[in-house]
Parts: structure tokens; C-alpha cells; sequence
């Protein structure tokens, strides 16, 4: 089969590789239908050492179930399913509290043998615990919105949900990419009054606009900060979703004391600040690597009705065989996310 394989910073090639079959028992092969390249894939676009061993990418799809194991019981060949970004058996104490992300038996695409995502058919471990079964047609003008499900409507969703964000508030929304716009339609479904979106890429904040923002924060830096204290007098509720330590440094500056901050973002650094300064101001630092699979069917049924379209973050779509394109184009900003079909 084909498939997109990370070789270094730069160097994404679609190449043949082992079609997968089944392993254990509880696994099922999927075609995909539909995958795309997320903004955290950038992170190693940019600074993975070359290795002579290149890594599968990809661990947001959906597809069509070819084959399942002897154990796999909800699922059968020809059901359209899509998978969240990590997989997990939904059985253990974590999945139980709704924490699939640390699922004991649980992993991620491209790591020990398991397929990427972006390819023509991957091996979903635990197909039974990570696979939701979607009731549309393979051909459905849903499927944008429905493959958000996998990642980045299932993150936004869980700042939202960690930030404790509720009917009639205001909520800072720090970073204009796909995950940050998710952020945005979540933190409007929740009820939020009042959404300030610090991002400077008109196109996505615009967009950020139709899905709930009511102010847009261009400026950076302090600059920023006191435009968003000017705008607001200082909210209570953020979500970072960027991963930066800027963009955690206008969160702090921006958040009043007591309130909290939610990060998305994949933190690119590894010393924050903890000292007394932030000590004193009782800041709730939450969020995290969203436990999509916990919330994939309890946002379908908005996402089936037309209620969210989180699938509008899809602005380009690629083959398969230009995946290397996708990611100049989504490193280069040309494009917000790039929908990859095989």
C-alpha cells in the first residue's frame, strides 16, 4: 500500500509499504477515506533528526472497515468508522474515568508497528474501544466535519470543557490554527457570551469570526496582552493553543488572578513559570492531550445535524501522493489543514 513516511525535518515521501492485516484478535483493518496532516506533525516537519528509518505519519482518519478480528464484535466489513488520534481499549481504569489518552493498552499511529494514518489502510489495535461507527455514506458531504471528530473538534472541545467554560462567559482563545478555531465553535456551543481570539492571520480569523469569536486580537507580546486587558478588563477563562511559551506568556498576562487556563498546544519547551509570582495569583494550569475518544459521540450528534462544522478548518485538499506538498503548504501557512484523500 501506499503511504506518507517521515525520513527527517523536510522529508515526508509516499512510498510503498506492507499492506496491513490483521494481528491480535481485537484489531481491524480500515481503509482510509479520508486523513489530513495536523498542525502537531509540523513540529517534527521541522526538527526531526534524518533517520535512515522513516516513521509512518498521520493519526487522524476515517475509513471503511475491510476486515476485523475474531474478537471484534461491534464492528463488521463495510461499516464507516472514525478513529481517534490515539487508540485505546475503552475497558481499562483510565478509559473507564474518561481518560483514553493514558489508556493502559492503548498507543499511537506510527509507533510499534502500527500504521499511520495517512495512508491507504491502517491497523487499528482494539478496534472495538477506539472505532465509533459513523451512520453516513462513504460519499457524505459530512466527512470533513466527521474526520474533526478524530482530533482537533475533540481538543477544542477539551479546553473548553477543562477551561470551565459556560453559558455567559468570556473566554481567550490564544492561537488562530485549526485546533485554536475548534476552540472557538466549542467554547460558543458551551454557551461563552463572549470569545476574543488572539490571532494576526486574517483568513483564519475570519473564520474564527463565523464560529463564534467576537473580538479579534491581532497585536502580540505585551502590546497584545494589555489590548485583550483593554477589551475585556481580564478573563477568568483561556485556552492556549498554540504550544509556545509566547503564547503561554500571553494566557498569564491575560488571565485574572484565580481564573484558568487550558493548554492545547503540544509545549515546545520544557521550563515554564511555577515561581512565586504565579504561586500568588492562584492560576489553574489544566488541559492537556484530549481523551478524543471520550468525546467523539457526544459532539456527533451536532456535528450529523448541521449544529457544528468544524470540517470548514479543510481549506485545500490533496491525493495521497502529494502529501509532501501538504506539509510545505501547512509549514509555509498556505494552508490551514490540509484533507488528505488517498
Amino acid at each position: 500500500m501506499r503511504a506518507a513516511v517521515m525520513y527527517g525535518a523536510g522529508d515526508v515521501r509516499v512510498e510503498n509499504r506492507p499492506a496491513p492485516r490483521i494481528v491480535q484478535s481485537a484489531d481491524a483493518v480500515v481503509r482510509v477515506v479520508a486523513s489530513c496532516v495536523c498542525g502537531s506533525d509540523l513540529w517534527p516537519y521541522a526538527s526531526m533528526p534524518a533517520a535512515d528509518a522513516g516513521r509512518p505519519m498521520g493519526h487522524e482518519f476515517l475509513g471503511v472497515v475491510e476486515e476485523a478480528g475474531a474478537d471484534v464484535t461491534g464492528l463488521r466489513a463495510g461499516d464507516l468508522v472514525v478513529a481517534p488520534f490515539t487508540y485505546s481499549d475503552n475497558t481499562c481504569d483510565y478509559c473507564v474515568k474518561g481518560l483514553h489518552i493514558s489508556c493502559r493498552n492503548g498507543g499511537r499511529y506510527g509507533f510499534d508497528g502500527v500504521d499511520g494514518g495517512q495512508g491507504e489502510a491502517v491497523r487499528v489495535p482494539y478496534a472495538d474501544g477506539t472505532l465509533v461507527k459513523l451512520p453516513v455514506e462513504a460519499d457524505s458531504a459530512l466527512l470533513p466535519s466527521l474526520l474533526a471528530l478524530s482530533d482537533v473538534m475533540t481538543t477544542g472541545h477539551h479546553g473548553a470543557v477543562t477551561a470551565g467554560v459556560g453559558r455567559g462567559d468570556t473566554v481567550l482563545v490564544v492561537g488562530d490554527g485549526a485546533v485554536g478555531l475548534c476552540a472557538v465553535l466549542a467554547a460558543h456551543r458551551l454557551g461563552a457570551e463572549r470569545i476574543v481570539l488572539a490571532g494576526r492571520h486574517t483568513a483564519r480569523t475570519d473564520l474564527g469570526r463565523d464560529f463564534g469569536a467576537t473580538d479579534v486580537v491581532a497585536e502580540r507580546g505585551e502590546v497584545g496582552i494589555a489590548r485583550i486587558r483593554e477589551l475585556t478588563g481580564g478573563v477568568d477563562k483561556v485556552i492556549e493553543a498554540v504550544g509556545t511559551r509566547p503564547a503561554l506568556d500571553t494566557a498569564l498576562g491575560a488571565v485574572l488572578d484565580g481564573g484558568t487556563i487550558s493548554r492545547l498546544g503540544v509545549p515546545q519547551y520544557e521550563v515554564g513559570p511555577i515561581g512565586p509570582g504565579l504561586f500568588m495569583r492562584n492560576i489553574n494550569l489544566t488541559g492537556g492531550a484530549s481523551p478524543a475518544r471520550a468525546y467523539i459521540e457526544h459532539l456527533l450528534p451536532d456535528v450529523l445535524d448541521g449544529t457544528i462544522t468544524p470540517g470548514r478548518v479543510f481549506d485545500q485538499t490533496f491525493t495521497l501522493d502529494r502529501a509532501p506538498d501538504a506539509y510545505r503548504a501547512m509549514a509555509d501557512r498556505q494552508v490551514l489543514k490540509a484533507l488528505i484523500r488517498p
